[in-house]
């Protein structure tokens, strides 16, 4: 007899194995079950959403009347919008675990309901509104369309990809540091922060009153410019004024993207259009080291660097003093006493603010004041600076290493200005360089957002397509030249730099580039030459090529290392000095250099 025949059916032990194993068996195919599903949920909606729902708009109102003027589009929402009869969570498992549902509809969510808008649900976003990089630890890091092994960018970051994959027509998110505009630029859409106090706050959870703003974004600049008029209430006749663009030169310098390629896009783009001066140049940051007297108290020792770039990093830091004060008052309490836990870099973020020695909060709020009558003297009501929208790439997501100092540093002197003044500032996409989306922003004064959003309607088409032209270029090749003549021209650039005459010798350098681009001192004296100038990038550029000609050329290193370190670049600088060192061990230049970047880094 088999041993199967010798079990008893009758005996209980016997059911109680198979229905523990059937049991295993249906648990096993349930978590089978769920798994696949929340996969096809990711790709469906990219990890956008933390709940779906809809919201009906408000009926038609019959003929004769028109049509609400948002009728037929769709939205979504952060979640730290006020839903009526949902819980705000905060982008926190542990925020919603601890709070109750809503009563009431924040107003800006009701005003889009109001003007036709359907709500699809409610984003992702970095956990309390405290994160730049869009990963969450309870609901996971949204796909980021344009680069998907990249972050999206936070904290907007459900909202931002929402639009971006093209789910939803619109979206409503908060930007306090950046929160709108680093998630636009990260994934190649266009994004909108508001003047300070213009959109109402009521019914949405306060990160920093004095730098909260409620954005939105949109993949169409129509979109954008209708959901602007829906929640500015803005007249829609107005004087046309003729608009003055000018570009923040030295601020591109902490771009990877070549300012000669926004010049040319943005020039040729107004050409074609009516009522725009030709564009001029300035350097910002010298700008408000001039005109913002009390930030001079927040400056740091800077070695090399420009008082520009200098003064864009003490103004940084002001702001995220101010975030990190307002912050802790908003919720050291809640934390303390709940212990949530956050993700890496929220976590950082959070407990930085709750450990922050007290500053003199009055001198915050004065360089904020400073700053903002800096730019309306300097923009009025028909100024547009163009600035990039954030200096580098997305990082990889689930990145161990997480952000470098010097990578936040950059991000934060270009984000600081808007937050800063004030004033309103549009992120717009310009195309791709190296793989990855690119972004460039216009910033007007306070209270001029009819006007930026009227611009970026007027011009989004030309500079796109300028943007395609520009991307087709390639570089016109040197010729070889007269190698006596091209030594005359690198003295003369000499004569030149040693009377000061700074642009002049870059002048004479390039000739003598034209006639012989083989030559690695040409390329290291032009460097010197815009490093007087401010001009980093070009001087970054410009010792490369000559290092590339000659990896002894120990002048080079450290030019480049000064470039590197002005464009806040401080580990490739560090690497540079250190470089220089090795070819010449006693070179005073290089060790003070090599010390100071250790602690800068450390």
């Amino acid at each position: 007899m088999s041993g199967l025949s010798k079990l008893n059916a009758s005996n209980p032990k016997v059911w109680l194995v198979i229905g523990v194993g059937l049991a295993g068996v249906l648990i096993l195919a349930e978590v089978q079950r769920r798994r696949i599903t929340a996969k096809n949920n990711l790709k469906e909606d990219f990890g956008a959403f933390i709940e779906r729902f809809e919201l009906l708009p408000s009926p038609q109102p019959p003929p004769p009347a028109a049509r609400l003027p948002l009728s037929g589009f769709t939205f979504a929402v952060n979640d730290n919008f006020d839903i009526k009869g949902y819980i705000t969570g905060y982008g926190s498992a542990d925020w919603k675990r601890t709070h109750v549902a809503v009563g009431k509809t924040a107003v800006v969510v009701a005003t889009l309901l109001k003007s036709g808008a359907t709500c699809l649900g409610k984003t992702v976003m970095d956990e309390l509104g405290f994160g730049i990089l869009g990963e969450n630890k309870d609901y996971g890091t949204p796909i980021n369309p344009a680069k998907p092994s990249h972050v999206p960018g936070g904290s907007s970051s459900g909202s931002t990809v929402a639009v971006a994959a093209h789910i939803v027509d619109f979206a409503l998110g908060t930007d306090t540091i950046g929160c709108i505009r680093v998630p636009a630029s990260f994934c190649g859409i266009l994004g909108f922060r508001p003047s300070h106090g213009v959109v109402s706050t009521v019914g949405v959870l306060p990160n920093s009153q004095s730098l909260d703003t409620v954005g939105w974004l949109a993949s169409d600049p129509s979109v954008l410019h209708r959901v602007g008029h829906a929640l500015l209430k803005l007249n829609l006749l107005e004087p046309k004024r003729t608009r003055r663009i000018i570009i923040a030169d030295d601020l591109f310098q902490l771009s990877k993207v070549p300012l000669q390629k926004t010049v040319y896009v943005v020039s040729k783009a107004t050409e074609k259009l009516s009522g725009y001066q030709k564009p001029k140049h300035m350097n910002f940051g010298q700008y408000i080291a001039s005109n913002v007297p009390s930030i001079k108290s927040f400056h740091e020792e800077s070695g090399k660097q420009q008082i520009g770039i200098s003064t864009l990093r003490a103004l940084s830091s002001v702001m995220l003093s101010l975030q990190r004060y307002e912050f802790r008052t908003n919720n050291e309490e809640w934390i303390k006493s709940v212990k949530p836990k956050l993700g890496p870099d929220v976590s950082n973020r959070v407990w930085a603010a709750l450990n922050a020695t007290q500053e003199d909060v009055k001198c915050l709020y004065k360089v904020r004041n400073e700053m903002r009558a800096a730019v309306q003297s300097l923009l009025k009501d028909d100024g547009i600076l163009v600035i990039p929208t954030v200096a580098d790439p997305p990082i990889k997501r689930n990145s161990k290493k997480g952000l470098p100092a010097e990578y936040l540093d950059r991000m934060n002197a270009l984000l600081s200005i808007a937050n800063m003044s004030g004033g309103c500032q549009v992120a717009i996409p310009f195309g791709e360089h190296d793989e990855s989306p690119i972004s460039v922003s216009f910033i007007a004064s306070h209270g001029m957002d009819k006007f930026l959003l009227d611009t970026v309607l007027d011009m989004h088409s030309s500079l796109q397509e300028e943007v395609s032209v520009v991307s087709s270029f390639s570089p016109l090749p040197y010729t070889d030249g007269n190698m006596d003549a091209a030594e005359l021209l690198k003295e003369k650039g000499n004569a030149a730099y040693k009377g000061k005459q700074w642009n002049k010798a870059v002048s004479y350098y390039t000739e003598a580039i034209k006639l012989n681009d083989a030559n690695a001192t040409y390329y290291s004296n032009r460097a010197a030459a815009y490093l007087e100038l401010g001009c980093f990038q070009q001087a970054e550029e410009d010792c490369s090529r000559a290092i590339s000609l000659d990896k002894k050329y120990v002048k080079a290193y450290l030019r480049r290392g000064t470039a590197r370190e002005s464009l806040l670049f401080y580990r490739e600088a560090l690497q540079d000095f250190k470089h220089a060192l090795v070819l010449e061990p006693q070179n005073k230049v290089a060790s003070i250099a090599e010390k100071r970047l250790r602690k800068l880094i450390s």
